[in-house]
């Protein structure tokens, strides 16, 4: 294991030349703690890494990323994506999980015709996973770091493209919160994170286009913040949460579970993109969202597994009872519970006018903010102990029964949530 100063370096290395799309440097510090290989790695660590650095870092970047892309990547990045948050976060603050798929040009045009929209739409993602979107669903909350000055704006062109109902504050659909629960006084505008309230935004209404949606944007990508940021969310009347980012695991991480923890709400987080566990989705307290490639069309849909998906045994929290049966981790959780389409080379559609307009997203961002609204859409926001119950309502992705990248698999309909 290599020393902080060392990591140190090479983060700032990463960052320094990560991505093709302009996104300023995260005000967070990026010093960061590196993590060992699982022994289902090779030698190095993850796949397609070398041994140079924080599980097979590269000399150009942080885990598994060269200046280019993602986890595992060569010199072009991985498959044509990147991090719309590049670097690894430092302990006790976390990064979006947003990948943008750079073989699909950003499209100005927000009154494009659907037909020329690139990426899945909300009608493929209510097909390919059985929601019932006509459903009224209740309040759903998007928690995320930082401000989104144009998030109501870019959220009206995404529904009005797709022909779902007006979601905006004027009609009372649509609240814009601080941290502390108050409108106005916002933090920090930040690029990066931009992108990631655009997209969660976007697929809350994708797959639930009659729910009421809260914003709820923390003072900083501080766990302590995004944390008070849920608790908010909750004050609120959301009865499912949202959360799409990661943290990587540190020793005073269940620290922060008491902002996961609430009776009668549903709470969703990325499981990150990184190859190997993170926080919050690690928590007893949350529903941990893996990822999968979704290919296909209306009633004829393939999932397989997408490789960097985060997924593997806490290193800080214990098995939770309702994990019994899964055989991965003997002794501690195993922080993947079910997955949603992530893979950015079969992404969705996603609209941000600062970011180029209409492009394709993908990463465990996507299944966050799918989850959580399909949680309300079933009417019984639960505890991820009842999708274990009720196994039988998931199609299995990777395999029979539970899968480390999928978990349970995908949601077939909402009888499992």
């Amino acid at each position: 294991m290599r020393t902080l100063t060392v990591l140190t370096l090479l983060v700032l290395a990463g960052c320094a030349g990560a991505g093709t799309r302009p996104i300023p440097a995260h005000p967070a510090s990026l010093a960061g703690a590196a993590h060992a290989a699982r022994a289902s790695d090779d030698a190095s660590a993850l796949p397609g890494e070398n041994s140079m650095g924080l599980p097979g870092e590269n000399s150009m970047g942080l885990p598994g990323e060269n200046s280019m892309g993602l986890p595992g990547e060569n010199s072009m990045g991985l498959p044509g994506a990147s991090f719309a948050c590049p670097g690894l976060p430092s302990a006790g603050t976390a990064n979006c999980t947003l990948a943008i798929n750079l073989n699909v040009q950003p499209n100005a045009n927000a009154s494009q015709p659907p037909a020329l929209i690139a990426g899945l739409h909300p009608a493929d993602l209510q097909n390919a996973y059985a929601l019932p979107s006509g459903n009224a669903g209740g309040v759903v909350a998007v928690v995320d770091a930082y401000d989104d000055p144009f998030a109501e704006a870019d959220l009206a062109v995404y529904r009005s493209a797709f022909g779902l109902p007006a979601c905006t504050s004027q009609n009372g659909c649509f609240r814009k919160l601080n941290q502390r629960g108050a409108t106005g006084s916002y933090p920090a505008a930040n690029a990066g994170w931009s992108q990631e309230i655009a997209l969660d935004l976007d697929m809350v209404s994708a797959a639930c286009p009659r729910c009421s949606i809260v914003l709820v944007e923390a003072d900083s990508a501080l766990l302590d913040d995004l944390g008070a940021a849920a608790d908010t969310a909750v004050a609120q009347g959301a009865r499912a949460v949202s959360n799409s980012y990661y943290a990587v695991e540190w020793s005073q991480e269940t620290t922060e579970d008491g902002h996961y923890r609430h009776d009668g709400v549903a709470m969703t987080a990325s499981s990150g993109d990184r190859g190997y566990p993170s926080y919050p989705a690690a928590s007893r307290y949350v529903t941990a969202v893996g990822g999968t490639s979704l290919s296909g069309s209306a009633g004829s849909w393939s999932e397989s597994p997408w490789q960097y998906t985060g997924h593997g045994c806490s290193r800080y929290v214990g098995k939770p009872s309702w994990q019994a049966g899964v055989t991965e981790c003997s002794r501690s959780r195993s922080a993947v519970d079910v997955a949603f389409i992530a893979d950015p080379q079969t992404g969705v559609a996603t609209f941000n006018a600062a970011a180029g307009g209409w492009y394709v997203a993908g990463g465990t961002s996507v299944g966050a903010p799918l989850a959580a609204a399909a949680y309300a859409l079933s009417g019984r926001p639960a505890a991820p102990s009842y999708s274990y119950a009720h196994a039988a309502a998931f199609r299995t992705i990777g395999g029979n029964g539970y899968q480390a990248v999928t978990g349970l698999g995908s949601p077939l309909g909402v009888a499992g949530l």
